[in-house]
């Protein structure tokens, strides 16, 4: 429609006498004009597409590369330190991490180390954070061993007769179900007041064992660790043998937990502090969990994949492991990795404990990180968000599920009419991909290509970098720490069509979104996602 408007245009002011021949302008000089003009609206209009006004850097066109292993080296200085950090922010958000270094850069993106630290601090961080796993790992066979001494023990979260928790994936793959919220409350420790007599506890005695002189200190900065003997230590086959992580045979006193962010602080810990019959219960569920565990992985850690079948029985008998010899070599041994992690995970944060659902997290951690205390340190800082996601209360479940709500509303309400109609508004559709940040519906490289680029954001925002120094890099979206939820709620959008002319029912839209498993496009997700930053992000916050 904008061509004839110009040629008639062109035609009247070539008249006779016109503007132009006063001016001396050819007939071709003009036409050169109009088509130029004709040329910068057709660029505006294309530029100001309904989708928004700005163009996202993850677009297919735009996408820049993954931050290269030569990128990487030089970012850093002769001493070790970042050079830029926003740059290396930066580049991790538009094109992701090469494979190769992504055991390099994500103990940055998660916080275990600072932009600002040298390769020297980095060193001593990093044997701190071992002597710490390693204390965890101890008061863990502890616990088992004190446990498997003592009588039968009655389970205290909500277990069945069978000694599970008496729930399965399907609890998690449908939300719909009226067992969700019996499910969560077995999967998560109870809360404990003040008043809990932890002296009459022997999961207390143990943990306070050597309690001389404990301390808090950040992960991301030097811990002084107080050394004392340890009598289990010396027999104890996962000191004495080659497994994944090492340990020595000095034990400390644990600065067990960080203030960063909403992880619980040190006196926390100490006030909450997991029965006998919690951690029996953790464990069991850990250990149904990790030998379930697909094996999607393999692809991505050739080394632990072919690990030799002695090593992996060997590793599977150290954690207690059962009931494995349907499995591979490969799947033992990452099986037996997930166990010894995420019970160390329990009595670190032990209001969180195990929940169904944290071994999908922590799958493709270790799969990119060797080491069981790198990775282990890793997945704190992974959970210091997405701990809220099983808290016994779903306070902050719901409040994500609240997020994507607004976020459709504010983007399209024709959609979301459709959603009340369906008594549907609150989202419970997309339950199962905030509990496990999408690692159901994405490929495991792109579950991984997601979680690098919401990690940057939460890298952003611990190190200050605000909504004006984006705009100085021209990606223009702010860093935010919901990016997971605009990309859900962006999944939503994308089947708009489909869900308001052919779903009539919630559970049909459950099934819908179940089923996007494989089809999604991550960089596509990412660019809409954007988008809706872009837009709604101010109304939203």
């Amino acid at each position: 429609m904008l061509f004839p408007f110009f040629i008639s245009a062109a035609n009247g002011v070539t008249g006779g006498g016109g503007f132009w021949l006063d001016k001396a302008v050819s007939n071709s000089g003009v036409a050169i004009a109009v088509t130029a003009l004709a040329g910068l609206v057709l660029a505006a209009a294309v530029f100001y597409t309904t989708r928004g006004h700005l163009k996202s850097p993850w677009s297919r066109r735009k996408r820049k590369h993954a931050l290269s292993p030569q990128q990487w080296r030089r970012l850093f200085t002769a001493d070790g330190k970042l050079r830029d950090g926003v740059k290396f922010l930066k580049k991790v958000r538009s094109g992701g991490v090469d494979p190769s270094i992504r055991s390099e850069v994500w103990p940055f993106l998660l916080g275990v180390y600072n932009f600002n630290s040298s390769k020297e601090e980095r060193e001593v961080i990093k044997t701190e954070n071992r002597k710490k796993y390693e204390i965890l790992r101890r008061k863990c066979r502890r616990l088992v061993k004190h446990g498997s001494d003592s009588a039968k023990l009655k389970g205290t979260c909500g277990t069945n007769s069978k000694g599970d928790s008496g729930i399965s994936n399907q609890d998690i793959d449908s939300p719909d179900s009226e067992h969700v919220v019996s499910a969560r409350e077995s999967l998560s420790s109870e809360e404990r007041g003040p008043s809990f007599e932890y002296s009459s506890n022997p999961c207390s005695a143990l943990l306070d064992e050597d309690a001389g002189s404990r301390q808090v200190t950040d992960s991301n900065s030097p811990a002084s660790v107080t050394e004392s003997s340890d009598s289990d230590s010396s027999e104890d086959p996962e000191l004495s043998n080659t497994f994944p992580f090492t340990e020595s045979r000095e034990e400390s006193d644990p600065a067990m937990l960080s203030k960063e962010d909403s992880t619980p602080s040190g006196e926390e810990v100490q006030s909450k502090l997991c029965s006998t019959e919690d951690f029996s219960t953790w464990q069991r569920i850990i250990r149904l969990d990790a030998v379930r565990a697909n094996g999607e992985w393999i692809a991505f850690s050739p080394s632990q994949a072919a690990v030799s079948e002695e090593k992996a029985r060997w590793s599977a008998e150290v954690v207690g492991l059962r009931d494995y010899d349907h499995l591979e070599p490969s799947r033992i041994f990452h099986a037996a990795r997930l166990v010894a992690i995420l019970e160390a995970y329990a009595l670190f944060d032990p209001e969180i404990g195990y929940c169904q659902g944290m071994s999908d997290l922590l799958s493709p951690i270790i799969t990119v990180i060797t080491d069981d205390h790198e990775a282990f340190w890793c997945f704190v800082g992974f959970m210091r968000k997405a701990r809220h996601n099983f808290r016994l209360d779903e306070v902050g479940i719901r409040r994500q599920l609240n997020i994507v709500s607004k976020i459709i509303k504010f983007k399209d309400s024709h959609l979301y009419r459709h959603l009340e109609k369906l008594q549907a508004e609150d989202c419970f559709f997309v339950y199962r991909m905030v509990v496990v940040l999408f690692r159901r519906e994405l490929t495991f490289e792109e579950t991984m290509c997601l979680w690098e680029v919401m990690w940057t954001d939460q890298a952003a925002i611990r190190a200050g970098i605000g909504k004006s120094a984006w705009s100085r890099i021209r990606l223009r979206a702010p860093p935010t720490d919901d990016l997971l939820l605009y990309a859900i709620a962006a999944s939503v959008l994308q089947r708009r069509k489909q869900i308001i002319e052919k779903y009539s029912s919630m559970d049909e839209i459950i099934r819908e979104c179940n089923s996007m498993a494989g089809h999604l496009d991550v960089w596509k997700l990412l660019d809409d996602a954007h988008n809706l930053v872009v837009n709604l992000h101010d109304r939203i916050s």
